[in-house]
């Protein structure tokens, strides 16, 4: 296991950090793409495909209908797909067996743009403890901690914070959640999931992404053609969470 002080850790943002990751890379986006994902697997999906574009996904489901659809595009659902971008909807659905086809404005961008990295991670407050603990056990000396914010274009407190959460973790820091989930809410990103004049973002989706360490697993990007996420069981040291 690699010393967290000879640990180099990058903290990068957006589409161009993406492309900048080395080591292991953890490509956040809490709002809401790795939440959503990570709803998803616990309950039971067999993998996510990331992909890139709405048309590579609707050519994934010509090419075999079983697969499920789901993301979005400036927030919204996609038309034709079966899911949209909401922990809160999937949350207690079953997809147990399924593969599921996701693409968003930018987790699934920014999986795809981490080529460089050595092991990719999404990542998400609900897994964070999780792939902390991953991290320390691959022993990687390299990590690169990537927030892809709104669009991949614009910085995002949940994924900076998160990112900072996970930094201060791999150094034996004890991070203020309550106070990151507050600045969280205040913010612009947070706020508008309890304004009820818009229907694309739900008070539901900010609980669910904000139920920090809910699921003791991460998500790994399995590189192949195309490449996948699975879930990968994690067992978190109390001493250290």
């Amino acid at each position: 296991m690699t010393d967290f002080k000879a640990m180099e850790i990058h903290r990068l943002s957006l589409i161009e950090g993406a492309k900048q990751a080395r080591g292991l890379a953890v490509v956040i986006d809490v709002f809401r793409a790795f939440t959503t994902a990570a709803y998803v697997m616990a309950n039971g999906a067999e993998r996510i495909i990331p992909v890139g574009t709405v048309e590579e996904a609707f050519e994934m489901k010509r090419a075999n209908q079983g697969v499920i659809l789901m993301g979005e595009r400036g927030g919204k659902q996609v038309l034709g797909f079966d899911y949209g971008n909401s922990p809160h909807e999937v949350r207690d659905v079953d997809f147990t067996g399924i593969t599921v086809v996701q693409t968003t404005s930018a987790g699934t961008r920014g999986l795809m743009l981490a080529g460089n990295a050595d092991e990719i991670l999404p990542g998400s407050f609900v897994m964070a403890d999780a792939i902390v603990e991953y991290i320390r056990e691959r022993g990687h000396e390299e990590v690169s901690l990537v927030a892809m914010g709104w669009g991949g274009a614009e910085k995002a407190p949940e994924d900076e914070l998160l990112a900072e959460y996970i930094e201060m973790r791999l150094k034996g820091e004890e991070p203020d959640f309550e106070g990151m989930r507050e600045e969280i809410r205040r913010h612009p990103q947070g706020a508008k999931f309890f304004d009820k004049t818009q229907q694309a973002f739900v008070e539901g989706d900010f609980h669910a992404a904000m139920d920090i360490n809910r699921f003791s697993f991460c998500l790994r990007l399995v590189p192949s053609e195309p490449s996948y996420m699975v879930k990968v069981p994690v067992v978190i040291d109390s001493k250290t969470s």
